[in-house]
């Protein structure tokens, strides 16, 4: 054994070692070691967004992704965690114009395409990896030796080729379609990037002359600016009101233009008027009812300009205006014809674009698509034969959902920043796709080519990140190695953003699915259950929180509310709590220190945490504590086999602070003290080190920093602790005899314990105890523990039976424990004050159960509240079970 000339300081402090021991770290190449001969696990980071900042949810995404690969890393395999962050085309181009704006430079238009590519290049080298910074202050052990970018060299490779593979197959394709197109972004957007605000907006019924003069059609909307683009009238087949107008025309006011009057199923009787206008280049459903009658003559007229101006489409008198003064003319224009039936109050859902804020557009363009229906079969049917699985497995119908109804995928945009589309046009219009402009030109020599300015959705790039990581298309040792990857830990809000594009571009273009297991966890949110948001101003910094309570703090807290399928509730309490702990392992190793314990087993089994085997223990609490050691091992490891972070948390932290803390150090006190048996002192030196270097490998992944810190302050080590073993639970004996008597042993303890804090005994009172119906084995464990007994419990045995007066019972095992308490307790004021607390837990009790037996409270309370009101019930139950329990031991 050898220790460290380091005392370990009175006083944790987080700040210090952290930034220490991550610099170390990565300086080492400690997060990714040469082990060519080990079995690879690989997981990938959900790249970052190079405009991004840490918040809570990344917090918590790459907690687990850290724990699972310093887990494998300390099981000895080639762990690799891909790390890399995500051009964010719009995003990105948002900043890099914001900030043009701000310092007074010319905008994007009026620098010019390459111009500003550079700027946000050089944007790019000078903010970009802010994210990636704070992922190392929260101890993200990343390969950041191969860290990639979705734009740069071999990544562009990779996304041109897929580009024109699927072109060259037909799953890929130009099409003009409707699209949610941004008109402050100027581009269109995916429909994920889509939020739906409800509104108090109106229901205007217009008036539509019908031709032969007979009379009107009243026809509602809620957008009226679009009536200059109307196509047709539907009704429903089935509504007797329009039954003998379908096949005619009515006349299209402002416009003065005849369209036809048809029947759609889509059309709802009963709401509005039950007659609905058809503006197929500006509404998804208008769309698709004009696909369904290509006989009737509609017309498709795009109304407006990219930015929502109205185009030279619409009546002169229109043009130019925004669609909300469009919207105010077409209403009076109505209003002055007499063709203003009426208007209603109406909410409803209105679309914004997720980062610009403003009210999309449904707008008809040319645009790039795959075929997604196509790509989509073998990606379900992967997670359907469990080649892939979710965790918890109630996403997959999340899954399975949207890709039974994907539609195309629409994967231009009108950017700049981004993969350019690989794609030139002729004068003629002839598109020509090719991975290179010499490729293009080769196939129209002499033709002056113009290449498609748009540029790719960002996800279309993401979408190849488990593979175009390692090399794709060149098929690199890193590829076949670490490809497909073993897990991928994400939030279940990117499962149809991410998740499922590279279900489906993986097993397309590799054949084999990215990863064998998805998965998702839930939402931070605040100690309330509110989710969190600026407007509401509950949001939580992860950066501060580390700042306060140190980053293990914050990782363990996040691993032990991470329960499959749930949110998270943070609260800062939880991270006190857990800085506690981090504090008691500090003050457990020092307290360690102090007596002569430190790094264990030198020699050729190696040092602490190499696989080594324990000393050969002769007291029971010795090997007691070996066998508690094999148990939360095998604990552990079931933890990280189903994915049950909280577990594997829980875990530690009773093993931590009440096992080996609370128990073990103060059942060996006496073992080290002076004067105690030489060769027993230092058997339990040697056991304490053995097993303080477990935990300190066991808690490792979840709290790095501190472990590594306390591993190399308890003695000379040959590595660090983020390269030893992982404890083998098979190999560690357990002895049944030893852990029979020392969990009896703190039964009894605790038992007495429990029972003199109910009843007041004061901490200094020694009690004599007497005990009936003990067998041989209880009163030879008696004998042998006494010293323990007497230290801990403040418990004696006494000569003779306790008489008949006031005393204490316990039931430890078969025997019968009594504690006379005369002179020691006022006996009557104890048992009226546990039968007034029991009467007043039972109150508020039944109180509480009476609030939630109604369904006016558990239907309409906020969800929050009913879950307090459950928990203080239980509290308030547990409470008056405990006080009758302790007011039934007086007798």
């Amino acid at each position: 054994m050898s220790l460290s000339t380091t005392l370990i300081d009175k006083t944790f402090d987080p700040s210090e070692l952290e930034a220490r021991w991550y610099a170390h770290w990565e300086a080492s190449g400690a997060f990714r070691p040469e082990r060519p001969d080990a079995r690879p696990y690989t997981t990938i980071i959900p790249p970052p967004n190079v405009t991004g900042s840490l918040h809570i949810g990344h917090a918590l995404d790459n907690t687990l992704q850290d724990i699972l690969i310093r887990y494998h890393r300390l099981l000895g395999r080639d762990a690799r965690w891909v790390v890399g962050t995500d051009h964010a085309g719009i995003a990105t181009q948002m900043v890099v114009e914001r900030r043009l704006a701000e310092h007074g430079q010319p905008d994007r238009k009026t620098m010019g395409r390459a111009r500003f590519l550079e700027t946000v290049w050089d944007w790019k080298a000078e903010s970009g990896d802010t994210i990636t910074r704070q992922l190392r202050r929260l101890g993200a052990s990343c390969d950041w030796a191969n860290e990639r970018f979705t734009m740069d060299d071999g990544f562009n490779t990779a996304v041109t080729k897929v580009f024109v593979q699927l072109f060259n197959e037909g799953l890929l394709y130009r099409d003009k379609r409707l699209v949610n197109w941004d008109p402050k972004l100027g581009t269109a957007i995916s429909d994920l990037e889509v939020e739906y605000r409800e509104i108090d907006g109106h229901m205007w019924h217009f008036r539509y002359p019908l031709e032969d003069g007979s009379g009107y059609l009243a026809v509602a909307t809620t957008r009226p600016e679009t009536i200059l683009g109307d196509g047709a009238v539907a009704v429903n087949p089935d509504d007797p009101r329009y039954t003998h107008l379908i096949g005619q025309r009515c006349r299209l006011p402002l416009v003065d233009r005849l369209i036809p009057i048809i029947a759609d199923g889509y059309v709802e009787a009963d709401f509005g008027s039950g007659a609905v206008k058809i503006t197929a280049a500006h509404d998804f459903n208008d769309f698709e009812v004009y696909k369904r009658h290509p006989d009737a003559g509609i017309p498709v007229i795009n109304l407006m300009n990219p930015d929502a101006t109205m185009s030279d489409a619409c009546p002169p008198d229109y043009r130019g205006l925004t669609r909300e003064e469009a919207r105010r003319q077409v209403i009076a224009d109505f209003d002055a014809l007499g063709l203003l039936d009426k208007i209603e109050p109406h909410r409803h859902q209105v679309p914004y674009g997720d980062r610009s804020g403003v009210v999309i557009e449904p707008y008809l363009t040319d645009q790039w698509y795959v075929d997604a229906h196509t790509l989509a079969q073998p990606a379900l049917e992967a997670v359907r034969s469990g080649a892939t699985k979710f965790v918890p497995a109630t996403w997959e119908k999340t899954y399975f959902n949207w890709l039974d109804n994907i539609q195309p995928w629409c994967v231009s945009r009108q950017l700049w920043w981004g993969h350019q589309i690989p794609a030139w046009y002729t004068p003629d219009g002839a598109c020509i796709v090719a991975e290179s402009e010499a490729e293009a030109q080769a196939k129209a020599p002499g033709v002056a080519l113009r290449r498609d300015e748009d540029v790719l959705d960002t996800w279309f790039s993401s979408a190849l990140w488990p593979f175009a990581t390692l090399g794709w298309p060149e098929n690199t040792p890193e590829l076949s190695r670490h490809y497909p990857g073993d897990v991928l830990v994400t939030g279940f809000d990117i499962i149809f953003f991410w998740v499922a594009r590279m279900m489906m571009q993986g097993i397309h273009f590799t054949e084999q699915p990215p990863f064998h297991t998805v998965y998702c966890h839930g939402l931070v949110r605040d100690a309330k259950g509110q989710k969190m948001s600026k407007s509401k101003g509950n949001t939580v910094d992860p950066l501060t929180l580390i700042d306060k309570y140190g980053a293990d703090a914050l990782r363990f807290t996040l691993a032990a509310m991470e329960s499959q399928g749930r949110d998270i509730k943070l609260d800062e309490k939880r991270i006190e709590g857990y800085r506690n702990f981090a504090t008691k392992l500090w003050n457990a190793a020092r307290f360690a220190q102090s007596n002569g314990i430190g790094a264990y087993g030198t020699g050729a089994n190696g040092i602490g945490g190499q696989g080594i085997t324990p000393p050969a223990a002769t007291h029971p609490v010795n090997r007691w504590i070996i066998g508690e050691v094999a148990q939360t091992v095998a604990a552990l490891d079931a933890a990280m086999a189903a994915y049950r972070f909280d577990g594997f948390a829980d875990t530690l932290y009773q093993f931590v602070w009440s096992r080996f803390c609370d128990w073990y150090l103060e059942l060996t006190k006496p073992l080290l003290a002076e004067g105690a048996d030489a060769a027993l002192a230092e058997e339990t030196r040697a056991t304490a080190g053995w097993a303080l270097d477990q935990i300190l490998v066991m808690l490792h992944p979840a709290m790095p920093f501190l472990t590594e810190e306390l591993w190399h302050k308890l003695g000379e080590r040959p590595h660090d602790l983020i390269l030893a073993r992982w404890p083998d639970a098979a190999s560690l004996p357990r002895d049944a005899a030893a852990s029979a008597e020392i969990d009896w042993l703190i039964a009894l303890i605790s038992e007495v314990r429990s029972a003199r804090t109910e009843l007041n005994v004061p901490p200094s009172a020694k009690l004599g105890y007497s005990v009936d119906g003990a067998s041989e084995e209880t009163s030879a464990r008696l004998a042998a523990n006494a010293t323990a007994i007497e230290r801990l419990a403040r418990i004696i045995p006494m000569e003779g039976a306790a008489g008949q007066g006031g005393r204490l019972q316990l039931i430890v095992n078969e025997a019968t424990f009594t504690l006379p308490l005369e002179g020691i307790v006022d006996l009557a004021a104890e048992r009226t004050r546990l039968e007034k607390a029991i009467a007043a837990a039972a109150k508020e009790r039944d109180a509480l159960a009476g609030r939630l037996a109604s369904p006016g409270f558990t239907d309409k309370a906020k969800p929050e509240a009913v879950e307090k009101a459950r928990a203080d019930h239980a509290a308030r139950t547990a409470e008056a079970e405990r006080r009758g329990a302790a007011l039934a031991r007086l007798g």
